[in-house]
């Protein structure tokens, strides 16, 4: 009975199909490491060394059997734009026109539908372009290792498991990895203005935008959960022990919404703020690798399962209140948007701001700015949009179980 028990296991076993491929931290290493190196100055938009992070992409995409999908047979998707001159997109009309491109590539398994996953791979270069939350940024490389080589490394990491795992999906796979995301998601716009593929074909997006810093206590944010029925359950099937924090919204402050607004569903992960958050101290040694695995491993997860099912009924959502007030003035605080609890945690805080010179600290959870209490990031938003530059209120927080109040003035 013995040996024909063994025969009837190794019978099974070789009945079932041996996948050797999995998520490699090792691979995640290697991409972001020379992505976020200073050889590479940061890759800001239009620069040399974008064209340098661009031509690495290629290369791995190629390495990894995947076809082309940019213009003209190459992996390059190409465009122009006009450097906006100040942090809020105003784009002066002398202003010269800078070439940059997207890099596609395409797994084709014959389906008629696609599911595209994404990241930028553009940063702030050397801190020229008025969005570096540094006191003193000019001159200075940006790495942008979190931001968004984590993602960018995703992207390439997850192409080689859909292409090398063993198994045809049902679906076919666009990787796509954006540039001029910093300034404004330029690259995505101009990839779903001048698709490479029929848009009207793709099932869902997948972008992944800081994905490397992994907390201890496994917060994830997950977004664009609103823009399909079938994502949250879904999602809740699968998470395992990650803390997901679920955000309806199809519209955020990365490239999915650029495919939101083209009517696709979209789903955007997103590990956290922190204090090094466009800043020269994003830098490798900060990237939790093994976090950022366990990350793409459940990304993988919902997309095989998704995989399965017939194409997604896209939804319309609401947007979040964070991307509509218009407000003239910063506190200088990081927030932490995977904060479940009422108010603002405060993940970082920038030197020479408000918030600084106020004596807010990290850690301290935001009640109130002014007469307007502060429940979460959405009403932060909208009570610093009621403030003007000179202004001065006070800032109630919460520190160490005590709450008090903060003079500040507005700079």
């Amino acid at each position: 009975m013995k040996s024909l028990a063994l025969c009837l296991a190794a019978f099974l076993l070789a009945a079932q199909p041996v996948f050797t491929q999995d998520i490699s931290e090792k691979k995640l290493k290697k991409h972001v490491t020379y992505l976020a190196s200073d050889k590479l100055k940061g890759r800001g938009t239009g620069t040399e060394e974008e064209r340098k992070a661009a031509a690495y992409l290629a290369k791995q995409f190629k390495k990894i059997g995947l076809a082309p999908k940019g213009d003209n047979g190459t992996y390059f998707h190409h465009f122009t734009f006009k450097k906006p001159s100040d942090p809020h997109g105003g784009v002066a009309e002398n202003a010269p026109v800078i070439a940059s491109r997207n890099v596609a590539a395409y797994l084709d398994n014959g389906a008629e539908h696609t599911i595209v996953i994404g990241a930028h791979y553009d940063h702030l270069g050397l801190g020229h372009d008025h969005n570096s939350l540094d006191a003193n940024p000019s001159g200075k490389i940006h790495n942008g290792a979190d931001d968004n080589a984590s993602g960018t490394a995703g992207a390439v990491e997850l192409a080689r498991y859909f292409a090398q795992n063993g198994v045809k999906e049902r679906h076919n796979f666009l990787f796509l990895c954006f540039s001029g995301e910093e300034l404004g998601l330029l690259g995505s716009k101009k990839y779903t203005e001048n698709p490479t593929i029929d848009l009207s074909k793709v099932n869902f997006m997948v972008n992944m935008d800081m994905i490397g810093r992994l907390n201890a206590e496994k917060r994830l944010v997950v977004g664009g959960v609103g823009t399909a029925p079938d994502f949250v359950p879904t999602l809740n099937g699968m998470k395992g022990d990650l803390s997901i924090k679920l955000d309806s919204s199809g519209i955020g402050p990365s490239d999915h919404t650029s495919f939101y607004l083209k009517n696709i569903p979209v789903l955007f992960l997103f590990t956290g703020q922190h204090a090094d958050y466009h800043k020269p101290t994003d830098d490798v040694d900060k990237v939790n690798f093994s976090g950022q695995k366990q990350v793409l491993e459940y990304a993988a997860r919902i997309i095989e399962s998704l995989d399965k099912k017939p194409k997604l009924t896209f939804q319309e959502t609401k947007a979040n209140q964070e991307n509509t007030p218009r407000f003239k003035v910063t506190l200088g605080i990081m927030p932490d948007y995977t904060w479940e609890g009422e108010g603002v945690h405060v993940d970082g805080v920038t030197d020479g701001k408000p918030a600084a010179k106020a004596g807010i600290k990290k850690g301290d959870v935001i009640t109130a700015l002014g007469e307007h209490s502060v429940s979460n990031v959405q009403e932060y938003m909208k009570a610093l949009a009621a403030f003007q530059k000179g202004d001065s209120t006070t800032v109630r927080v919460k520190r160490n179980g005590a709450e008090q109040a903060l003079p500040v003035t507005f700079q």
